[in-house]
């Protein structure tokens, strides 16, 4: 079977639906990430018959390929430092792959409280504080630098594998409040090791064969173009354009835990 005819199986207002989903999910989180929180969600309510497990695999697939945009465009514009780099993304592969494979083996239920209740610590702690990521606050020494890298790629790694919603929006909060990076260069390193975990992860699920072949490239060609849309958005408007975004994506991760714990 062709793609045109595994398209044909699906209804023309569900797909162009997806696809603006995609877009505004690729546009979000190629400025601050979260865009999970659309993109996740949309094909859930979309394709109700798919697995959790499917749904996973297939907004894998489309995150993956808006992220390794954004990631090169940054690139251009950000210097980084190499070894830091290498290291965030070593640790957050090896954890990612681990999060994967125990995501059918524990409920991810137990996790939600605690992060709801982070999530709304986050978001006063950034509001009240208007500087927030607006420049670099910290100069610490090469080895503390690895050493929190290596942490915060342990942490954020488990849980995009684990859970996923919201992963780049951690890791951008994880630079600036541990690394004390302003907010641009943490989007930088964030789309760099986000493409590392998706990698990750995603060869649990394609393994499993869980993905939607078509849906997943309708989704990867508008998150693309969203992505794009989205890093000269955040390259042009800086830093204080950045924390806007990232709080609304984190009131948005609030809402969006804040219903699993009390109502699901």
């Amino acid at each position: 079977m062709n793609l045109i005819e595994l398209f044909s199986q699906h209804d023309i207002s569900i797909l162009i639906f997806m696809a603006i989903a995609s877009l505004f999910a690729g546009f979000i989180d190629a400025v601050v990430g979260g865009g999970g929180l659309i993109q996740f969600p949309a094909f859930m309510i979309l394709f109700p018959n798919s697995t959790v497990p499917t749904a996973f695999g297939t907004n894998k697939i489309a995150g993956l390929s808006g992220t390794s945009i954004a990631a090169v465009q940054y690139a251009k514009r950000v210097k980084f430092n190499w070894k830091l780099l290498f290291i965030t993304a070593f640790s957050s592969f090896i954890f990612s792959f681990i999060g994967a494979k125990l995501v059918s083996r524990i409920d991810v239920n137990i996790l939600k409280p605690f992060i709801f209740f982070m999530l709304i610590a986050i978001a006063i702690y950034t509001f009240k504080k208007k500087d927030f990521g607006s420049f670099a606050t910290k100069v610490l020494s090469d080895k503390k630098k690895y050493l929190f890298g290596f942490l915060l790629g342990i942490i954020i790694g488990f849980y995009d594998g684990f859970l996923g919603p919201g992963t780049g929006s951690f890791l951008v909060l994880g630079f600036v409040t541990l690394l004390g990076f302003e907010f641009l260069e943490a989007s930088a390193y964030a789309k760099i090791i986000n493409c590392i975990t998706n990698i990750s992860a995603l060869y649990v699920f394609l393994s499993q064969g869980n993905y939607i072949l078509e849906i997943a490239i309708i989704m990867a060609v508008f998150n693309v173009l969203g992505s794009i849309i989205g890093t000269r958005m955040a390259i042009l408007k800086g830093n204080q354009f950045i924390r806007k975004l990232f709080l609304l994506v984190v009131v948005l991760m609030i809402f969006r835990y804040g219903y699993d714990v009390f109502f699901s």
